[in-house]
């Protein structure tokens, strides 16, 4: 009887996996928990092993075949499939059968070229041009928008770094993305030309959406008709030094032109429209490693963290393809006191790898401040001067909440007209934990020497724009839900954004939070401002193992998103047993989860 290999799941967020290398081959016998093969996630390379004890029968995922979580990948038997294992091998001879089909037609149609090059040696030499040409324009590759977390399922084009016709390299930045969790760029997959631009800036698109198309040849189709004009003059004035082996292959084109003249550019040229097109597509290609440009993200990431080139390691998997075992040798090899000539020549090709931001043009000079920034300067520093500022951190899970999230956000933004970020989660959380603990929403009179418990919660909500650091309000947030925040926070920061908020929007406040998460920030220290005791931070969200006990207080390691969460606070008022209460009372209510009412499941 014969068993099913399938694709495990390999973590929370991974859907599918790559077949980097096979270990066993059909026939092969093997053992139970042996491993059957290799497979690269965008979160870790690991090995299958086999579920059962058997023989080996069939093998349905190929070597850099991508499948998803639950696909079959093999067959196992008892030893007795040779059935099986047969039945692939008469199955072989049929599609060879089919191909014998439509191969009596091909006799006719080669048959009909065979006069036409003598005929008409100009068409025949114009079309491998046009379509050498048009598949370098048409058949690009496309530049789709990546999954930049598992919660992010949209982005902005904030800038495009590249123009339609401008050389890129193989992970060459062509774009900046914005996100509601990291603003970052966006790699080309391959090396070649920029043909077209999909996406405008400041334009939205979902995850997965194709962004731009980067081909082997020249953006405009007006480029492609030069080539073949160019091919004449290598011909007329045969010139080995620019291209010696192009030189050496029209040798035997140029034979029959001082006999017929007329012809001999006709015939000349389907040799150089089709040698020029190769060199194009393959070229930038080589770069990328041995002779497979794909890499896997953790391939690449560990070559970026190791400073390795891939352009300079022969890859040793399929096709040349540069596997984390190459990468691993090249570093240790770049490492050694031997390999000290190798180590020189990794820094020099090193810096067209990292992502160097741009210079601003603001650098060396001068400028007065703004209105918005002097204000800034004054609460900032005035803050400092009058508190007794220190900052307490939290770890969260938020595992629950990101799955919540997930099942939940396009029929809450279909619903309430508003994005269901994390934001809105620890808001309402910070709420509810502020009625409970009046000391965290109050305020200080030194003067009078009073202090003031708010009896309504008005949260500050720190937005980032180009003209500064500005705070619009949400008034009166215990009074709203779920959905009611989420609105509010994506109306004011729009608003904002676009400087469309009034006085009235931007006072009143009697708590503030700041998520320099969005920014890829792990931990802050954010400042409390004037006329408040407390503001709360929260930081990116990062996946790692974690221990986990199961309803039946078994424990187990699990992959799980952790987030910190940070308040600063006036010590003159609020003591650090206050802060680390308020903040608990956050992270129980995140971890709980029960929001499920709140976002209509």
């Amino acid at each position: 009887m014969s068993e099913n290999v399938q694709l495990p799941a390999l973590g929370e967020s991974v859907t599918e996996g790559t077949v980097t290398r096979w270990l066993k081959a059909v026939g092969d016998t093997v053992e139970v928990d042996e491993p059957l093969l290799e497979v690269s996630t965008d979160k870790v390379d690991t090995e299958i092993p086999s579920p059962v004890a058997g023989v080996l029968e069939q093998i349905l995922a190929e070597e850099d075949e991508t499948v998803e979580v639950g696909a079959t990948l093999a067959v196992i038997g008892d030893g007795s499939g040779g059935g099986d294992a047969a039945a692939p091998a008469e199955a072989a001879p049929e599609p060879e059968a089919e191909p014998e089909k439509p191969a009596e037609p091909e006799p006719e149609k080669q048959a009909e070229p065979e006069p036409a090059p003598a005929e008409s040696s100009e068409q025949s030499a114009e079309e491998p041009a046009e379509q050498a040409s048009q598949g370098g324009d048409g058949e690009g590759t496309e530049v789709t928008l990546p999954a930049l977390g598992e919660s992010v399922t949209e982005g902005t084009v904030t800038r495009w770094l590249k123009a339609v016709g401008d050389t890129v390299e193989v992970d060459e930045a062509l774009l900046e993305v914005s996100t509601d969790k990291v603003d970052t760029e966006i790699p080309s997959p391959v090396a070649g030309t920029l043909q077209k631009i999909v996406v405008d800036e400041d334009e939205t698109v979902e995850v997965g959406a194709v962004l731009a198309l980067v081909g082997s040849g020249s953006a405009p189709a007006e480029q492609a008709e030069p080539e073949p004009a160019k091919a004449p003059e290598p011909v007329g004035a045969p010139e080995p030094a620019p291209a010696e082996p192009a030189a050496e292959k029209a040798a035997p084109a140029q034979s029959p032109a001082p006999s017929s003249p007329a012809p001999a550019p006709a015939a000349e040229q389907p040799a150089p429209a089709a040698e020029k097109p190769a060199p194009a597509s393959e070229a930038p290609a080589a770069p990328a490693g041995g002779k497979s440009s794909y890499l896997t993200p953790l391939v690449r990431k560990l070559a970026a963290e190791k400073g390795v080139d891939v352009s300079s390691i022969q890859g040793t998997g399929v096709g040349g393809r540069v596997r984390k075992e190459d990468v691993l040798a090249a570093a240790e090899k770049a490492a050694a006191p031997a390999a000290a000539p190798a180590a020189s020549e990794a820094p020099a090709s090193a810096p067209k790898k990292p992502t160097v931001p741009e210079v601003s043009p603001l650098r060396g000079t001068t400028e007065k401040m703004s209105r918005l920034r002097k204000v800034v300067a004054e609460r900032m520093l005035e803050a400092m001067q009058t508190q007794a500022q220190l900052t307490t951190v939290v770890e969260v899970d938020v595992t629950k909440v990101a799955r919540l999230r997930a099942q939940a956000k396009a029929g809450f933004k279909a619903r309430e007209g508003a994005n269901l970020t994390f934001l809105p989660f620890y808001t309402l959380a910070a709420v509810e934990a502020l009625k409970a603990f009046p000391k965290i929403n109050a305020s200080i009179d030194t003067d009078k020497g009073e202090i003031t418990y708010h009896s309504s919660e008005n949260i500050g909500l720190a937005v980032d724009t180009e003209r500064g650091l500005i705070v619009p309000v949400i008034k009166n947030a215990g009074d709203l839900n779920l959905a009611g925040i989420a609105r509010q926070i994506g109306d004011l920061a729009t608003r904002t954004r676009d400087n469309k908020v009034g006085p009235d929007d931007l006072s009143g406040a009697t708590f503030t939070i700041t998520n320099t998460g969005s920014g890829g920030a792990l931990i802050d220290t954010p400042i409390v401002p004037v006329g408040q005791v407390a503001i709360l931070g929260t930081g990116t969200i990062t996946k790692r193992p974690a221990v986990v006990t199961g309803p039946d207080g078994e424990e187990s390691i699990a992959i799980r998103q952790f987030a910190h969460i940070f308040l600063s606070y006036d010590h003159r008022l609020v003591d650090g047993a206050d802060a680390a209460r308020f903040l608990t009372a956050i992270k129980n209510r995140i971890e709980e989860a029960a929001f499920e009412s709140e976002v209509g499941l």
